[in-house]
């Protein structure tokens, strides 16, 4: 499917501007020179073949909230995915879901712009780097490589979310009122959960995941815990938190 022409209604025009600026902060935002190149050169082409001006590109209100899409693909990977974009989002004040279709598993981030575009891009990266460390595993059969590459998908979120987490909690301790700071975070997550429920209707709870093998669970927590995570954003203060 091709993108709509420049002549396409404006609804049309705001899908692409969106995607040109998820594409120019995803090229911002990762260390890998080639997938940067790759980023940008995308974004530029989308910028000449539907005349997107500068002013189209700044003009964005990052409180405003909104649902973003992910595909997640498919087969036995999908739901170590979810689990790390879940964990990602969560730290971030955002709420991720999914929905599986034809199309395969497609995941929603619903929070403010500026908080789901920095689960998008830090989701990007950390995914990179979980499914190129798992990629270099292999066990006996392809059955227990599988088995032992998904536990270490899983293992690897765990530690993610547990990292941002305790970074989320030192960034709270850090303002100048952490006794404020809580209950407006609190007050904001209420919020994006009202929206989403707005937005996508009723919400459940996945039934849980298949077991996982214990030493791919602690292989996939070392391996992130040595991974490039990012730093964690709180409304007003310039990003915080822990890094590579």
């Amino acid at each position: 499917m091709t993108d709509a022409p420049s002549t396409a209604p404006a609804e049309a025009d705001h899908r692409v501007i969106d995607k040109v600026r998820k594409l120019l902060a995803m090229a911002e935002g990762t260390d890998n020179s080639e997938e940067a190149d790759a980023f940008a050169r995308k974004a530029a082409d989308l910028i000449a073949r539907h005349r997107v001006t500068e002013s189209a590109l700044r003009d964005i209100d990052p409180d405003q909230l909104e649902v973003a899409e992910l595909d997640l693909g498919r087969g036995a990977y999908v739901r170590a995915r979810f689990h790390l974009l879940a964990g990602i989002a969560e730290a971030h004040g955002c709420l991720a879901t999914f929905m599986t279709g034809g199309r395969g598993t497609l995941a929603h981030i619903t929070g403010h712009r500026r908080d789901t575009l920095v689960v998008r891009v830090l989701f990007t990266s950390l995914l990179s780097q979980m499914t190129q460390r798992a990629a270099l595993e292999r066990r006996a059969t392809a059955a227990a490589t599988q088995r032992w590459r998904r536990s270490f998908m899983f293992g690897f979120a765990d530690e993610v979310a547990s990292m941002l987490q305790t970074a989320r909690a030192e960034a709270i301790a850090a303002t100048d009122d952490p006794a404020s700071t809580v209950p407006a975070l609190r007050a904001q997550d209420v919020v994006v959960r009202e929206f989403a429920g707005e937005r996508l209707g009723r919400i459940v709870t996945a039934r849980p995941a298949a077991p996982a093998v214990r030493d791919g669970l602690r292989a996939g927590r070392q391996a992130a815990a040595e991974s490039d995570v990012g730093r964690v954003r709180l409304r007003g203060r310039a990003a915080i938190g822990r890094g590579s």
